[in-house]
């Protein structure tokens, strides 16, 4: 096995030239490893945003990916894949690789064999809205909540107290939108926050949030990807150049290059259960009929 894979997703890439080097079967087919792909993978430790799908293509030979995930090899040998993989990302003593699920493995895709791999890029566009549309809307909650705070929770990545990260339990990304959970519990109003105030002012809380993802909407305001290295265990950012400032969130999704590329992004605050905060974000893209 080589070293880790190259990732060109990162650039905005979909479709790359690339050879096999391992083919692993799974539970259902195999996950076919590339030495560079544009794929973006599942994480397996933070699974918020699903893998990229499209196809492998060797001479006239096409196999359809199902999903794209991480996968390791340790220094022993062992191979693991997604949800089975027993480390966290990047640790010492594995080489990460990009995975790709397919159902079949025609003899073309054999390992040393050139390829091409194309991403479905209608699906991996709805993705990154849908992931870009999830920070803007984490940072409008974090500003439409920042007077409950009666103790210094640390800041976002616009200065503001940071109940995204305080109180955040999960995030799922889908096309043109996210669903994020937030625990209201005891931690939390230990933390300082007031959440029967935050309760009883649900409807403004709102109101206010959506607000001001019209006006970053309307900004048009440019987005981009940073990262430290072209492999997928390389660090990477999300940087929007916001009117309040510049947002930059450690991040390893795909996302938008402008919020021109939105119509519109509002959210649903759910707080049917008092304990957990239930955020709903929905983007519409520019040019959708109205």
């Amino acid at each position: 096995m080589t070293g880790a894979t190259i990732v060109t997703f990162p650039s905005g890439a979909v479709v790359e030239s690339a050879h096999v080097v391992g083919v692993h079967p799974a539970e259902e087919g195999a996950v076919v490893v590339l030495d560079r792909t544009p794929f973006h993978p599942v994480d397996h430790t933070w699974p918020d945003q699903p893998g990229d799908r499209g196809a492998l293509r060797a001479d006239d030979v096409e196999v359809a990916v199902t999903e794209a995930v991480m996968a390791a090899v340790s220094d022993e040998g062992e191979v693991a894949i997604g949800a089975a993989i027993p480390v966290k990302r990047g640790a010492e003593g594995w080489t990460w690789l990009v995975g790709h699920r397919v159902e079949t493995v025609p003899a073309a895709l054999a390992a040393g064999a050139a390829i091409e791999a194309t991403v479905d890029a209608a699906y991996r566009a709805g993705l990154s809205r849908g992931h870009t549309a999830c920070h803007l809307a984490s940072l409008a909650l974090d500003l439409a909540v920042a007077d409950l705070w009666r103790k210094d929770p640390g800041s976002d990545a616009l200065g503001s107290p940071d109940f995204e990260g305080r109180a955040n339990q999960t995030s799922f990304i889908h096309p043109d939108g996210s669903v994020d959970e937030y625990r209201l519990g005891k931690s939390l109003r230990k933390a300082g926050f007031d959440t029967e105030e935050f309760a009883g002012s649900l409807a403004e809380r709102e109101q206010r949030i959506n607000a001001q993802l019209d006006a970053w909407v309307a900004s048009a305001a440019v987005c981009r990807i940073e990262f430290d290295g072209d492999t997928i265990v390389d660090r990477r950012r999300w940087v929007c150049e916001l009117p309040e400032g510049t947002a930059s969130i450690l991040c390893g999704g795909t996302h938008v290059a402008s919020l021109a590329e939105f119509a519109s992004i509002r959210v649903s605050l759910d707080l049917s259960d008092p304990q957990l905060l239930v955020m709903t974000t929905t983007a519409v893209p520019a040019g959708s009929p109205s």
